[in-house]
């Protein structure tokens, strides 16, 4: 066991250790803090809830005793996944750096900019944030990363779930190239041994313990159940809340609406139970984690976002609802368990559609847990009961009517016999389409049996020398102001045709009214007529 003392921490620092409670440290905080004293990159690699986050804050807080910050310019950045790991890492900070003149700020999300950035401002030596808020600050000009002496990369692996590796490849980028790095992870997968490659300069590699390895403080325990209906794995999981002396338990889902479901159940039949998940506002999220840390609050329904790093050390069970999909995340779920050396317990409720998951799991962690028989309940006897309101579970993400037209309930509302019969209109169609017998014999369309153009009569007929022999009847006409009033002149229908708005044809030529555009060959007779002349047109 290695002392603290023999790490070569300043006094100051041992001193805030000790108000804390801790002299004997860790194997990766026995192995890691003296080779980052020495300014060395560092990979470390150890299973969750062994001290990794004392690791880093104890040797950068003696590094940075020496040394003033400068406005919108920290001296350090610490990375992580979540807020809450964020929080997390910031009171370990305050705590370990108590009587020693440095500042620290928390960049993250769900929270104001004004605040952040006033401490921006002010000049911090300690920047903890997550990806996305520290690249918004600096997008807006408040921040400048070239001052940065040592940065730390917090549950790696994480970053590589949650979609972050090409905003921490950019934030390396913006960071200098000769600076301190120190890369923390429970798993290494390829991607986060690239990652490594690129930006550490020959790392001290640490291996506290085989890589996604589960605590042997843990004992852990497999419930099978004979169907993955919902309602019986919630019968299953109070049923196990029941049986086991639960002071306090996390219970993980693998998807935010299940969170919420299962909470509203176990509150339902009695259990005090709250859900934790990314939807919910940060302040709803601070104030549920801090009441389950103080005890307020016994059982902590949660999605991943509650799995890596959070230190709750008195979490006496760990029930998994769902076996996770990615096997590194049940090593992280069972690990906020048997933290600091106390005893704990996981159990994980698997149904035969979880099969392929549940070998994943057995291979990462290479043991079989202990099997558990639930006696006494007939699951045949359980069913989910049918949602009489909203959306139904198969129509929980569809767009609004769209059950009715791919075969939901609404469908068929319409009494079969009062349907139309679909085979009338096949049959109206077939016959439409079928040529008809007499088709030769038939006579043809009235439109089709008219002559050509060449042969119809001439202009002459209808032109304008008709027009013209037909002049002498319309001067006899009487003038404008002789004209007799509107109601005595004769009806329109009465009317020629030749004396209806002369104005649409004078601005076209003779040629123009061979043909009338958009009719081809078929233009009726009477856009063929010519247009009347009044004796004002003269």
């Amino acid at each position: 066991m290695t002392e603290f003392s023999d790490l070569g921490l300043s006094p100051a620092t041992l001193k805030a250790v000790a108000e804390t409670g801790y002299t004997t440290a860790t194997p990766i905080q026995g192995e890691a803090i003296p080779v980052a004293l020495q300014g060395l990159d560092v990979l470390g690699i150890a299973q969750t809830g062994t001290g990794k986050t004392a690791a880093f804050t104890l040797p950068m807080i003696d590094r940075l005793a020496a040394g003033r910050s400068k406005a919108r310019m920290p001296r350090a950045l610490v990375i992580a996944p979540t807020r809450e790991l964020a929080d997390q890492v910031a009171a370990s900070f305050e705590k370990y750096a108590k009587g020693q003149k440095l500042s620290w700020a928390l960049l993250i999300g769900g929270v104001s900019f004004s605040d952040q950035e006033q401490k921006l401002d002010r000049g911090v030596d300690v920047l903890i944030a997550t990806p996305g808020r520290l690249l918004d600050h600096f997008e807006r000009g408040k921040l400048l990363m070239t001052g940065v002496q040592i940065m730390v990369v917090d549950e790696a692996d994480r970053m590589l779930d949650m979609g972050f590796i090409p905003d921490l490849e950019r934030i390396f980028k913006l960071t200098p190239a000769k600076k301190q790095t120190l890369f923390f992870s429970a798993t290494m997968p390829p991607e986060i041994t690239r990652l490594t490659k690129q930006f550490l300069r020959d790392p001290v590699r640490i291996e506290a313990s085989r890589p996604a390895t589960t605590a042997e403080t843990i004992t852990q325990n497999l419930v099978r159940i004979p169907t993955a209906d919902p309602k019986a794995k919630r019968t299953a999981l109070r049923e196990l809340i029941a049986r086991a002396d639960v002071k306090n338990g996390i219970v993980f889902c693998n998807r935010k609406s299940e969170v919420d479901i299962v909470a509203k159940s176990l509150k339902k039949h009695g259990l005090d139970a709250a859900p934790i998940h990314g939807d919910l506002d940060q302040s709803t999220r601070m104030r549920t984690l801090e009441s389950f840390r103080s005890g307020e609050l016994r059982l902590l329904c949660a999605s991943d976002v509650a799995a890596r790093g959070l230190d709750i050390p008195a979490v006496s069970h760990v029930f998994n609802y769902d076996v996770p999909h990615h096997a590194d995340d049940y090593v992280h779920r069972i690990g906020r368990t048997g933290r600091a050396g106390r005893l704990g317990q996981a159990f994980m409720i698997v149904t035969p559609a979880d099969s392929r998951n549940l070998d994943k799991v057995l291979k990462l962690i290479g043991k079989v847990p202990d099997e558990i028989v639930l006696e006494g309940i007939d699951w045949s006897s359980i069913k989910d009961e049918p949602r009489t309101g909203g959306r139904g579970r198969g129509e929980r993400d569809r767009g609004p009517g769209r059950g009715r037209e791919r075969g939901g309930r609404d469908r068929d509302r319409t009494p079969r016999e009062e349907r139309p019969r679909r085979s009338e209109p096949a049959e109206a169609e077939i016959v439409a389409s079928a040529p008809a017998p007499e088709a030769e014999e038939a006579p043809a369309r009235p439109r089709r049996e008219r002559a050509p153009r060449e042969e119809r009569p001439q202009r002459a007929e209808r032109g304008e020398s008709s027009a013209r022999s037909e002049r002498p009847e319309r001067a006899e006409r009487p003038e404008r102001t002789e004209r007799p009033e509107r109601e005595a002149r004769p009806e329109r229908s009465e009317r020629p045709d030749r004396e209806r708005r002369p104005e649409r044809r004078r601005d076209r030529d003779d040629n123009d009214r061979d043909q009338v555009v958009g009719f081809g060959n078929d233009t009726p007779a009477f856009l063929m007529r010519a247009a009347p002349i009044r004796p004002s047109e003269e």
